[in-house]
This record gives C-alpha cells, structure tokens and sequence, in this order.
C-alpha cells in the first residue's frame, strides 16, 4: 500500500472550476463582513443603522451571489474536446 500522493492524478474539478470556487468563497465572505456590525454601545438605545442599504440588500444580493456561484462552479463542465 503506497501512501505517497501521486501530482499527476486527477482531481474531481479542473483548476478553473477551484478558482470559481475561491471566487465564490471570497464573494460569500465580503457579504458576511458588510453585514456584520451595527450594534449598539447601550443596549437600551435604539440604532436604526442596523436597516441600511448596505445591510438590508448589498450584503444579503452578495451571499446569494457567492452561493450560486459556487453551485455554477460545481455543476460547469467545460467545452468536451
């Protein structure tokens, strides 16, 4: 039984669909970071920032985003030759 990886295999997706992947990562992540925060100090206090443009759509448009891309660069086949 040899336990060395052989580089030459084949992985499940091409490089391109990984880098898909990443993207989709890095898109999902964005949306988490600008939805985070808007808290306030007191808890006693009202803040009305947390139903911001930023919050409300931008950030919720961009986790869906990364979601769809990341099922696209799954799912994506390329060109068979």
């Amino acid at each position: 039984m040899n336990c060395i990886i052989d580089m030459n295999d084949k992985f499940a997706l091409p490089k391109k669909n990984i880098g898909y992947l990443l993207i989709g990562l890095g898109v999902m992540v964005l949306g988490f970071i600008l939805l985070a925060g808007g808290g306030s100090e007191d808890p006693q206090v009202f803040d009305a920032s947390i139903f911001n443009f930023r919050r409300m759509y931008v950030a919720p448009f961009l986790i869906v985003a990364g979601i769809v891309l990341e099922i696209v660069a799954i799912m994506y086949k390329g060109k068979s030759k």
